[in-house]
């Protein structure tokens, strides 16, 4: 290690290819569940963990995620344009509750502003009493600001999804634009009083709020439990936030002090965005060498919901696969022992110095007003660097087919005119990055790498 404590980039590299065994590229958490969509699957009913909020509710420990619906291209679109799947939306969350998973987490911000309906037309054929819905207050947009547009939006989400009340209510999004958009959006013009009147009255069953960066604003309102009482706080939590991250963004304090003050924990990000579920080919070796049927994302999703205090863990589950698999790691849950823990603490030293953008394909940062697809464009650059088709010396022996790789697939994943060559600088993404990712800086690196790859043709 250096002198501040981080494996050195030659000592990551020899760290790891200690450990690159042979391993299987289909990696799953169910026995006989691969990637063949013809074989049997495994799947377990009637073993999912189940944990109790401050009411005695019975929470499963799988929350679904509502912000990555299954989509389908609009008929007679020629511009691939897509819309929610209501019908795969409806098989998913039937076969959720059908094998224990019972909270779904919403907002009207989710899957350009679709969700919350799509989300109210699959669980309304259900019985009100089988499922939690969880929804948010999402008034990010000044023009949604004031008393009126706040309220407004509050009611629609309740015709939206079809009910009379709403199991988890959130404020969406604090710390985002810190303090003065905290007072702005829900303090100063009586919005929070208003939820807790609502929650009095019964419209809201448990009220809480989802963090994303101002620790001020986070301590703020944990300094003022005692007077609104939270029921439970929602944070972003995986192996790579514990203890690695900022003061802002430390998932070990945010979470010690909502726990010593007794407030349940809902995770969002275990995989931080997916990138824990593809992790370097060599780290995998290094998890398969515990456990070969494991996957990258059940080790990640183990760790989220081993805690305590953990309520429920989010996952954005597209896929019948992501949604059967997730259900294996959780039915029932195998808590991490303590040297498996440690286990995932050094992996995290090991990820941390290698040079990925921390990007979790939120959407926030979303339109970029000059066309830019972002969370595209960082989702390449993390593949080529996992899968080792990533270098900036011409002197390197996989470099051709590194130069190869990273160009032909840019241009497959990223329409060239939504490619970071075209980004002005003008910052706009940068304010509602919940991860603080200087997204101009990265553009300009990612594009200056892309040149030169490109000057190089007698390659």
């Amino acid at each position: 290690m250096n002198d501040k404590g981080k494996v050195s980039r030659r000592g990551f590299l020899k760290t790891i290819m200690a450990s690159s065994a042979v391993v299987a590229t289909t990696s799953v958490g169910c026995k006989g569940l691969t990637e063949d969509k013809n074989a049997a699957k495994e799947v377990p009913t009637g073993q999912m963990t189940y944990r109790l909020n401050n009411k005695g509710e019975k929470v499963s420990i799988l929350g679904y995620g509502c912000m990555r619906l299954p989509t389908k291209k609009v008929e007679g679109s020629t511009e691939n344009e897509t819309e929610i799947d209501q019908e795969m939306v409806n098989r998913h969350v039937d076969y959720a509750l059908e094998h224990g998973v019972n909270y779904f987490d919403t907002s009207p911000a989710y899957c350009k502003g679709a969700s919350e309906r799509a989300m109210g037309i699959a669980l309304s054929r259900h019985n009100r009493n089988k499922y939690y819905i969880a929804t948010k207050l999402s008034n990010f947009a000044k023009s949604t600001w004031s008393y009126k547009e706040s309220v407004k939006m509050y009611h629609k989400s309740f015709d939206e999804l079809q009910v009379d009340y709403i199991d988890y209510m959130l404020l969406h999004g604090i710390g985002m634009g810190g303090m003065a958009n905290l007072k702005a959006r829900y303090l100063d013009n009586g919005v929070l009083d208003f939820l807790l009147e609502e929650r009095d009255k019964g419209k809201i069953r448990n009220l809480g709020f989802s963090y994303h960066g101002d620790v001020e604003c986070f301590d703020y309102l944990l300094s003022h439990h005692d007077e609104y009482k939270w029921d439970f706080v929602q944070i972003q939590m995986n192996y790579i936030d514990w203890g690695h991250a900022t003061r802002d963004a430390n998932a070990e304090y945010l979470y010690v002090e909502l726990e010593k003050r007794g407030i349940p924990v809902v995770i969002m990000e275990p995989l931080r965005g997916g990138a824990l579920a593809n992790v370097n080919y060599n780290i995998l070796a290094m998890l398969k060498r515990e456990d070969a049927d494991a996957s990258a994302a059940s080790w990640a999703f183990r760790y989220a919901g081993s805690p305590k205090g953990i309520l429920t863990v989010l996952s954005g589950m597209t896929y019948m696969e992501h949604l059967q698999e997730n259900i294996c790691t959780y039915s029932p849950l195998n808590p991490l022992t303590a040297e498996e823990t440690e286990m995932m603490h050094r992996i995290a030293e090991l990820i941390l110095n290698y040079p990925l953008i921390g990007c979790t394909s939120c959407q926030y940062c979303m339109p970029c007003p000059y066309g830019l697809d972002i969370p595209s464009i960082f989702s390449h650059y993390n593949k080529c660097i996992n899968e080792g088709n990533f270098s900036d010396n011409i002197k390197d022996e996989n470099y051709k087919q590194a130069r190869k790789a990273f160009l032909v697939g840019y241009d497959r994943s990223v329409p060239k005119l939504r490619q970071a060559d075209h980004c002005v600088g003008c910052g706009k993404c940068e304010e509602h990055c919940p991860q603080s990712i200087p997204i101009v800086e990265k553009m300009r690196l990612i594009d200056r790498y892309v040149e030169n790859l490109k000057r190089n043709t007698n390659i």
